[in-house]
């Protein structure tokens, strides 16, 4: 991850976003959107899988973490069949244009009774954020790639649709940020 590209909180963030979702992963985990492979650090790396659209900050997870595995989108097939006790998805699920795709494919790689863990920027507080982007507070980058915002509500009904159950919702950061944890429907 090129710091140069982030904003001036953008390290902040991301160490806010870590932190609230580090008490809910755990066991065998599958790291969607893993950048520079920060999910990896905290767990059993033995245990861990990242993906992330970006060839380049995976090349610099493989060099950090040697023992986590680490994957392009284009080399998913290689996941095809394992399942995971916990899947992440840290400040990514607004950046998708179908968020139900997305946990669809995230209930299908978890194991029995494991859980997925996301954070997602609070749609309320869009504007702050477009703001912050524009001044260089927030990567610019970040927020104008966001598509699918969801509050609390849209965040359990897309859960539902696709067989989560929301079992955790919390703001942090003032608000500005969600936590969302959903487990399988199967036990």
């Amino acid at each position: 991850m090129n710091d140069n590209l982030d904003g001036l909180l953008s390290p902040f963030l991301r160490k806010q976003r870590m932190g609230a979702a580090a008490p809910f992963i755990g066991g065998r985990v599958l790291d969607f959107g893993c950048g520079i492979g920060l999910v990896c650090d905290m767990v059993d790396a033995n245990k861990y899988a990242g993906v992330d659209i970006d060839a380049r900050v995976i090349e610099i997870a493989r060099s950090r973490n040697p023992n986590g595995r680490f994957y392009t989108l284009d080399q998913m097939d290689s996941l095809e069949g394992e399942v995971f006790d916990t899947v992440v998805g840290l400040a990514i699920i607004e950046h998708l244009p179908d968020p139900l795709r997305f946990l669809n494919d995230a209930r299908r790689r978890l194991a029995p009774g494991g859980r997925l863990v996301l954070t997602t920027p609070n749609p309320i507080l869009d504007w702050a954020h477009g703001l912050g982007s524009r001044i260089g507070i927030f990567a610019r980058e970040s927020h104008d790639e966001h598509q699918s915002l969801m509050n609390r509500k849209q965040l359990a009904d897309a859960g539902d649709r696709t067989g989560l159950r929301m079992t955790t919702f919390r703001r942090f950061l003032f608000g500005a940020n969600q936590l969302a944890v959903f487990e399988s429907g199967e036990k």
